[in-house]
């Protein structure tokens, strides 16, 4: 059964509760909060033959659930990370809507995350969900719903998830990494934004040596003992859109920094001096240049543009090595 996570409880009460529920909810916020195990627990709880506040654990339908043989639930998802949900696998989910439950009970789809459908596979969903046949609810799971078709959130009952308190992120990610120090999980949220489930994935991915590699090779850049070339080469192992939120992150530190002279703004201790710097010695005009940039190309990563990696990010290095000098 999907993890009940203690900032969700007081939403989980209120689905949980309902005599009758909506044909479709859009269950969103940022990633690393819990939605897909939320979703989860909905999806056994609507199937349950016995449920109370959760789904039972025992009966036919949720042994069949748990074995992943259950008829009357449909997950929808990429077929990789990262990649889309194609129009032809949401015609599946369209064909499976439309037929009878055969437990005689309700039939659920679990759609994460909504967003990776294109345009196509979005409106070939579009007659499920206004019209659903049978006794059929759709959870949809949104990390960035302001990326979604309009018709898609008209049609559904939207939900915020709750975001954990600085204290709950901390509490359980000390429980799920009882290894750490303080120090390194604080390190961790603060590069996750909060979030404990990324923080998570971020410690067993190696973010925070990827992050030392990454710092090391800025301050070389500066220095200028590497070039952007070389230097792109050496980061192939690090994920793009971490490079670019990190980037992202450091170029609102320096404009920050320009505006208040305030050595809180900028960030993790590993870069400040850098980026305090870069503020002391950058004109605002490029800093805002390079901030633009790369926030546009941020949204090609984001929208999985077919981008050349090495030609990228030694453009980006370019601009970076360019920031200090006179306007």
């Amino acid at each position: 059964m999907a993890e009940a996570y203690p900032w969700q409880a007081s939403l989980w009460q209120q689905l949980a509760g309902r005599r009758q529920h909506a044909h479709a909810y859009l269950l969103h916020g940022p990633a690393g909060i819990g939605k897909r195990a939320m979703a989860e627990r909905l999806l056994a709880l609507l199937l349950c033959q016995q449920p109370a506040l959760e789904a039972c654990g025992h009966c036919k339908a949720c042994l069949l659930l748990a074995a992943g043989t259950h008829p009357d639930a449909f997950i929808l998802q990429p077929d990789e990370p990262d990649k889309a949900i194609r129009v032809d696998q949401v015609r599946e989910v369209v064909e499976f809507v439309s037929q009878t439950a055969q437990m005689a009970g309700r039939k659920v789809v679990l759609v994460e995350p909504v967003e990776a459908m294109n345009l196509n596979a979005s409106n070939a969903l579009l007659k499920s969900l206004e019209e659903p046949s049978g006794n059929t609810v759709l959870l949809l799971v949104s990390h960035q719903p302001s990326r979604l078709l309009p018709t898609i959130k008209s049609r559904c009952v939207q939900q915020a998830c709750p975001l954990p308190s600085a204290a709950q992120s901390e509490q359980w990610l000390a429980g799920a990494l009882p290894e750490a120090t303080a120090e390194e999980r604080a390190e961790l949220l603060v590069l996750a934004a909060g979030s404990p489930l990324v923080a998570l994935r971020l410690q067993a991915e190696g973010a925070r040596e990827q992050r030392a590699l990454v710092v090391e090779g800025v301050k070389q850049l500066l220095k200028q003992q590497q070039g952007p070339s070389q230097l792109a080469e050496s980061w192939g192992n690090v994920p793009l859109l971490m490079l670019f939120d990190w980037f992202c992150d450091w170029a609102q530190g320096i404009l920050r920094y320009q505006l208040t002279e305030d050595e809180n703004g900028l960030g993790l201790s590993d870069m400040r001096k850098v980026l305090q710097y870069l503020a002391q010695k950058s004109p605002q005009g490029r800093v805002l240049e390079t901030q633009d940039w790369v926030l546009q190309h941020r949204q090609k990563v984001l929208g999985k543009a077919n981008l050349n990696r090495a030609l990228l990010l030694e453009a980006l290095l370019v601009r970076w090595a360019a920031l200090p000098g006179q306007a």
